[in-house]
């Protein structure tokens, strides 16, 4: 009876153990829905404006290449009241022309300040030590919703001297911090109705249907409803305080997202490989060897005797050879993950270039249980 006592207690300790690691691992892969999400509505709104950038210590645009440049200054210059003779040409040296860009935020209001990235459009060699002029900043339907102006940042720095020049960082690219000011408001569509929609960052039917659930237990039934693999229509309160903090409770609902699909990326021009932990391989064989072919030419002259009559001629001897590696035939067993295959693979001397041939071989055999994504 003792013993049996004994047994009980452990086998309940165990258990608890084993439900305490299972809880551990589930919250451990829980995310935040405010990362997995997010509000329609609720987005950025890029920004696009040109103007000219002053002060520049003689690095700007030369103005014979860039004739919109000298166009936007007489243009600027007649608003001011200063009219140039006809025929004027003018030759700038401190002046750029420039792009300048920005996001506005959701819910963005007049007087607020924005960062704004200054790029150089014409040739000029630094915008280090430039002032923007005011810049209206418009969006995709045409209008005006902010203002930029302010001294240029630019992070690089160069120098040059008789044909000689060195280069730290980019310079034709600055950036104003707090150097826009937004003069209109985007209207926002969060706030109507008494229901949101949630977009899921990435289109999955199991974690749509997680979030319905998660948003049900926490918020009571009938709450949530997936409308797609994507969308979801949630039920929120009428009031603009009370929605406020409805969305912020939402937000930071936990919910286990499902995995993803199986998927390796393949970048044939750096020959990086990148795979998350869905991907698995059935059984395979496997065999690599390298041919490499090698051509030296060396160039040499004949010379002819003091008396001949020959000439001087340039010759090249060339040499050829062809070394083959013996081939190696490796066994992957099913299940195998692909970190295992791409460290053998690596172990037998197969450069990033052979391992993007021999992924797309596997899954063309069937064995790589994995969608293959070449960028």
């Amino acid at each position: 009876m003792k013993k049996y006592t004994q047994l009980r207690s452990s086998l309940c300790t165990l258990l608890i153990t084993l439900t305490m690691g299972m809880t551990l691992t589930a919250e451990c892969r829980a995310e935040r829905l405010k990362d997995l999400a997010g509000i329609q509505g609720v987005r950025q709104n890029q920004l696009l404006g040109y103007g000219l950038v002053v002060g520049l210590d003689g690095s700007g645009d030369q103005t014979t290449q860039t004739p919109f440049t000298v166009q936007s200054i007489v243009s600027m210059l007649q608003q001011m009241g200063v009219t140039l003779p006809v025929g004027t040409s003018l030759q700038l040296k401190n002046v750029a022309a420039v792009m300048v860009t920005t996001s506005l935020p959701p819910f963005a209001q007049p007087g607020q300040a924005l960062d704004v990235t200054v790029s150089s459009m014409g040739n000029a060699k630094s915008l280090r030590g430039g002032t923007l002029l005011m810049t209206p900043l418009k969006g995709a339907d045409n209008q005006i919703y902010a203002m930029a102006q302010g001294n240029v940042l630019v992070g690089g720095v160069g120098a040059s001297a008789n044909g000689s020049k060195a280069q730290v960082n980019h310079l034709s690219v600055g950036r104003i911090s707090s150097g826009a000011t937004v003069e209109r408001a985007v209207p926002s569509s969060v706030g109507q109705g008494n229901t949101i929609q949630l977009e899921l960052n990435t289109s999955d039917f199991s974690t749509a249907s997680r979030v319905v659930d998660a948003i049900n237990r926490r918020f009571g039934p009938e709450t949530a409803a997936a409308l797609d693999g994507r969308a979801i229509q949630v039920k929120a309160p009428v009031s603009a305080d009370q929605r406020v903090s409805f969305l912020g409770a939402l937000e930071s609902l936990d919910v286990t997202p499902a995995q993803t699909v199986a998927k390796v990326i393949l970048n044939a021009r750096t020959g990086s490989i990148v795979m998350n932990q869905a991907v698995t391989l059935d059984s395979c064989a496997v065999a690599h060897g390298n041919l490499s072919v090698v051509i030296n030419t060396d160039n040499a002259i004949s010379q002819p005797n003091a008396l001949a009559g020959g000439q001087t001629a340039a010759t090249a001897n060339s040499g050829i050879s062809i070394t083959k590696d013996a081939g190696q035939l490796m066994m992957l067993k099913a299940g195998t993950s692909l970190a295992d295959v791409v460290k053998a693979l690596n172990a037998i001397g197969a450069t990033p270039q052979d391992l993007l041939a021999i992924l797309q071989a596997i899954k063309a055999s069937g064995a790589l249980r994995a969608e293959l994504e070449i960028i």
